[in-house]
């Protein structure tokens, strides 16, 4: 099977690599940023992926890496500690979410718990894939899914 070409590649997957970097990055400008960046990386290393059903995993991979990279370079240059930590809110209400309400919240979420969430509902991987892509064991997917679910209840219930 012939590889796709690039322009190809990037229509097909460039509207679920924006979703997930912008669940990651929870800024459009920083989630664009990544995006392109992702494909700048792809147009010099994409030869190297041998099969062309890969490319997606690839890109995503490629993307998240170059988000904890990014992060980690800005984490070296401030003195303020990382903002992890999830508001201990009582659900109330759950009706009447929009899209807005739904991912700003899931910006609230701790990045362990986001990842998972984003992969599995926003771009339709597999628990398999998902671990894959992690690098963590199946049960630890499942878990942080729930974990993730309980969170974004509990922040949604009170917006």
């Amino acid at each position: 099977m012939e590889r796709p070409a690039f322009e190809d590649i990037v229509l097909a997957h460039y509207e679920g690599l924006y979703r997930f970097a912008l669940s990651l990055a929870r800024s459009e400008s920083d989630a664009a940023d990544l995006v392109q960046q992702t494909f700048a990386i792809y147009a010099t290393k994409g030869h190297q992926i041998r099969e062309a059903a890969k490319i997606k995993s690839w890109l995503f991979t490629t993307l998240r890496r170059e988000f904890l990279g990014q992060r980690r370079r800005a984490e070296r240059f401030t003195d303020e500690p990382p903002d992890d930590d999830t508001p201990d809110l009582a659900p109330e209400k759950l009706d009447a979410l929009d899209g807005a309400a739904v991912l700003e919240a899931l910006g609230q979420l701790p990045l362990e718990y986001r990842e998972p969430l984003a992969l599995f509902y926003l771009e339709d991987f597999t628990y398999q894939e998902i671990a894959a892509h992690l690098g963590i064991p199946i049960g630890t997917v499942m878990s942080r899914l729930s974990r993730a679910k309980s969170r974004l209840r509990t922040l949604l219930g009170d917006e």
